[in-house]
């Protein structure tokens, strides 16, 4: 795949308005520089679809990119050496780069929305899938990856990106409040739409549902009450979209969970797979606070989410100098030798599951019980499957009752993270969102002792003395954006692109403040 910033003659135009990406490969040949850049051609809109899928899910599951960002600061995972990014040292052409793609799969996204609208084409689309159910989908993976794209950064061009044939060259950043209004009409709308007796993609192109109508509803719907919880300290409407939502119809059971099926044929492989036995590298494994907790919980999954080394399992120390990791590192897990399960290449990676859907409506239902043991219930049995791995009924429902004895915010938010392994992006915003798990490491605070040497957490970047709260934007947007970047850091704390200004449905005031939901 190639992307392309293209310079137009009223300047250099912003990556979110200008940026192309060719999914479905590209061509070296610069003979029809007279076409217009934006156009695919013929690309049929399925097979943009599995271009746009597999782009967006490559990016997201690179060790060498994403891992670097947000599966670090869940403290899911830990570096192994060169650990300077556990630290919260963001380095920019891999920001830029995460950057780039989601607009790239943005682009695409409105390009099948487009192809599906559009008199003159719509009907040669059709052959493809339902015209409506096409849009629908691509709208509901646009809201997705908006969502992670604002709760990483915050403010971010929406409503004015991805529109330079309309002349607009320059874009304005959007406050994250009016993303998410405009990303919860959208999925309303396109909850609304989907004809459930016509296929959304012909078999084959849709990696996630197959095409299946009433499954992508299902998620459309369910990704809605994902981001009304984020906004529960925020909006005091948030129940009523969860319970619209739900009327609307949610994730029935875990045969509705949204996987990303990655293949075993060329090179479709999984992005973690990739870096483990393509890349041969092995500087990451689970991080000691995931394993901690889950030790202290004695959490069926722990010998799930990673391997032994000589019959123990140990966490790798969270943001320890290079040194101190090396040393550290001969304890823990190397994957690259001993491999988890989900290191394989055909990994199906969880976008959102029936799981963590439970565990939302528990908590909007004032923690209920039921909701509460059903998520947990399903997601060891979601685990064991996935891994096929034994767990027996007597132990997964042992630590059911174990860990239900007292439901509140706190048990739900720990259950939920250990849930969310890796889902590092949902994983790290439950965290802003709630101050939990207490488990976490934060800076300043005590990581454990390597040859006798005492270690706490010290990052490289000042973080205000708190996890860190969001990704700087890349220095390509205050060059090519200036006068809307400037505006948007403006409303930053401090007016500078920093790493520790809240998220707008974070307001946390300190390291271990857990505020309650309106």
């Amino acid at each position: 795949m190639k992307q392309y910033n293209i310079l137009y003659k009223k300047g250099t135009a912003s990556i979110a308005a200008c940026l192309l990406c060719f999914s479905l490969g590209s061509c070296d040949d610069f003979g029809n520089l007279n076409e217009n850049p934006n156009s695919p051609g013929s690309v049929p809109s399925h097979m943009l679809m599995s271009g746009t899928e597999k782009l967006f899910m490559d990016q997201l599951t690179s060790l060498s990119d994403c891992g670097r960002t947000f599966h670090l600061y869940a403290q899911h995972l830990s570096e192994t050496a060169y650990t300077e990014q556990t630290r919260y040292r963001q380095d920019n052409d891999l920001i830029g780069e995460y950057f780039n793609n989601a607009y790239a799969t943005l682009t695409n996204l409105n390009k099948i929305i487009a192809l599906n609208s559009n008199e003159e084409t719509r009907a040669e689309q059709a052959l493809y899938g339902a015209n409506c159910n096409q849009i629908a989908a691509a709208m509901t993976f646009r809201a997705w990856v908006m969502s992670l794209m604002t709760d990483a950064w915050g403010d971010l061009p929406y409503s004015e990106a991805m529109k330079l044939e309309e002349g607009v060259y320059y874009t304005h950043y959007d406050t994250q409040k009016s993303i998410y209004e405009q990303l919860l009409k959208e999925l309303k709308e396109a909850s609304n739409m989907f004809d459930v007796n016509q296929r959304v993609f012909v078999s084959g192109s849709d990696q996630i549902y197959d095409g299946d109508p009433v499954k992508w509803k299902r998620f459309a719907n369910s990704l809605r009450c994902r981001l009304a919880l984020h906004l529960s300290k925020v909006d005091s409407h948030w129940r009523e979209y969860i319970e619209e939502a739900v009327r609307d119809g949610v994730f029935q059971s875990s045969a509705d969970n949204a996987y990303y099926q990655f293949s075993e044929s060329g090179t479709e492989y999984c992005g973690f797979y990739y870096h483990f036995f393509v890349n041969k590298r092995s500087d990451f494994t689970i991080a000691h606070p995931l394993v901690d907790l889950m030790k202290s919980l004695n959490d069926p999954r722990l010998p799930i989410y990673t391997t032994s080394n000589q019959g123990v399992i140990r966490g790798m120390l969270y943001g320890v100098p290079n040194e101190a990791a090396t040393a550290y590192f001969e304890n823990c897990s190397n994957w690259q030798k001993n491999p988890p399960f989900f290191l394989k290449r055909s990994f199906a990676y969880p976008i959102m599951t029936y799981s963590e859907l439970m565990f939302i409506l528990c908590e909007a239902h004032n923690f209920n019980v039921e909701e509460f043991r059903e998520g947990v219930r399903y997601s060891i049995r979601r685990w064991a499957v996935q891994s096929l791995t034994n767990v027996t009924e007597t132990d997964a429902l042992g630590y059911v009752n174990r860990v239900s004895a007292k439901v509140d915010a706190e048990a739900v938010a720990v259950q939920k993270y250990i849930d969310l392994y890796l889902n590092g992006m949902e994983a790290w915003t439950e965290y802003r969102r709630t101050g939990y798990p207490e488990q976490l490491v934060r800076p300043g605070e005590a990581i454990g002792s390597v040859n006798g040497k005492e270690y706490r957490f010290q990052p490289l970047t000042e973080s205000k003395g708190d996890i860190i709260r969001r990704i700087k934007y890349p220095d390509t947007e205050s060059t090519l954006n200036y006068n809307y970047w400037k505006e948007a850091v403006d409303r930053l704390q401090d007016k500078s692109n920093n790493i520790y200004s809240p998220m707008y449905w974070d307001v946390r005031t300190s390291t271990h403040d857990h505020p309650a939901n309106l």
